[in-house]
């Protein structure tokens, strides 16, 4: 575990990384927080919440960690916790990953609730540069199925990215019920209904995607399906040409004793000008049918 304390003018900042449960009891024994909430603390994926309490207000939110794999299908992979327990005189964060916005905090906050906005602020960017790239990422798929006849566009890829967009959502849409339960003094209620339109921007904004992620899946299954129609189109065109040819071809491969054209002098001739006839009667109905 690594701890880290800062004073400020009317409040002391104090951030632990990775502690274990032992050493988290021990360094908040004194602010009297309840057992359940340091197990909230250190569970893997959980999803964000706020509690108010007698001595301080205590809130869990994710920021948004990018990993590089796109295979990821759990809030846990997908996003990293950060907990803070905020009083007047006094901010903690717990978090196991490393955030850059966390370190070289300057010494401009005049009260805790001043740093809690803007770190909330900075948890709320981390899903502004992932939002951008999977809108990009639709964009590509609409090309790719528009344009390429869908023939590029991977499935699997398309699956992960509505996943990634649904969980961030998610966790979007929670974030914004803490922060709608939030509660500031007069002068920080501007930054924080800033903060609570931002994370509404973003919601809505998963939601553009999502939608987008199905509009794809769907017209990938129409092209999809357009293919196998042309395909069976094709075949019902060939089969049209060829059975009444392979039913004179049958007649006439039957082996009869009494079947006087096979005493003809060019009746094989006569029986292949036949067929082209057929063939071409069957070509023209096709086009002015406007079939082919």
């Amino acid at each position: 575990m690594s701890k880290h304390i800062k004073s400020f003018e009317s409040f002391t900042w104090t951030d632990l990384v990775r502690p274990s449960q032992e050493e988290l009891e021990a360094l908040t024994s004194g602010f009297n927080i309840d057992i359940n909430l340091l197990e909230d603390v250190l569970e893997y994926g959980h999803l964000p919440k706020i509690e108010k309490l007698r001595d301080f207000t205590f809130i869990i939110l994710r920021a948004y960690a990018d990993t590089g794999k796109e295979n990821i299908t759990a809030v846990g992979g997908l996003s990293n916790k950060i907990a803070f327990f905020i009083n007047e005189q006094n901010f903690i964060t717990v978090h196991r990953a490393e955030f850059d916005f966390l370190k070289n905090r300057t010494n401009r906050y005049s009260n805790s609730e001043s740093l809690m906005l803007d770190i909330i602020n900075e948890i709320l960017l981390t899903y502004e540069k992932p939002l951008g790239v999977q809108a990009d990422k639709m964009d590509e798929f609409e090309r790719a199925i528009f344009l390429k006849g869908g023939q590029t566009i991977s499935i699997e890829s398309l699956y992960y990215q509505k996943s990634r967009a649904r969980i961030s959502k998610k966790v979007l849409q929670l974030t914004q019920s803490v922060l709608n339960q939030v509660t500031v003094r007069p002068e920080l209620s501007s930054l924080l209904q800033d903060t609570r339109e931002t994370t509404l921007s973003y919601v809505l904004q998963f939601d553009e995607v999502i939608e987008d992620a199905n509009t794809i899946l769907n017209s990938y299954m129409s092209v999809t399906a357009q293919k196998g129609n042309d395909a069976m189109k094709l075949l019902t065109i060939f089969s049209a040409f060829f059975l009444p040819l392979t039913f004179i071809a049958g007649i006439y491969g039957m082996n009869f004793d009494n079947m006087p054209e096979l005493h003809w002098r060019h009746g094989y001739f006569y029986t292949l000008i036949l067929m082209a006839g057929i063939s071409i009667v069957i070509w023209l109905w096709f086009k002015r049918k406007k079939i082919i």
